[in-house]
This record gives structure tokens, sequence and C-alpha cells, in this order.
């Protein structure tokens, strides 16, 4: 049998704090997902779309 796998969001808060983790605590992109339990990609999303546009990179609730 196998499981399905949830879709988790994640506020933009969350997104914001880890992004700063990177952008000004000195972490790389590798360090910061491993320790917030995301993928590595995904932080370079986050990483990308706020760069392109902080005000509006995260609407709405989740992803």
């Amino acid at each position: 049998m196998q499981e399905s796998k949830r879709h988790r969001t994640y506020d933009r808060q969350f997104k914001e704090e880890a992004i700063r983790l990177v952008t000004e605590g000195g972490r790389s992109v590798a360090e910061a997902a491993h320790s917030l339990g995301i993928h590595e990609n995904l932080l370079h999303t986050w990483k990308r779309k706020y760069k392109e546009d902080p005000s509006g990179s995260f609407p709405g609730k989740g992803t």
C-alpha cells in the first residue's frame, strides 16, 4: 500500500525567516534547509522569488 504525500504549506513569516537565515545569518542554503526540515530546492525558490519582489513574493496564507 502506498502512502499519499501531503502538500505542506508554509506561511509568509516562516519563508521570510528561512531566507534571513541565509542572507543575514551567514548559513548556506543547504544548512538552513536541513535545520528547518525543508528541501534545499524549495528554499532556493523562495529566495529567488523574494529577491525578485520582496513585498509581493508570498501572497496568501500558504505557498
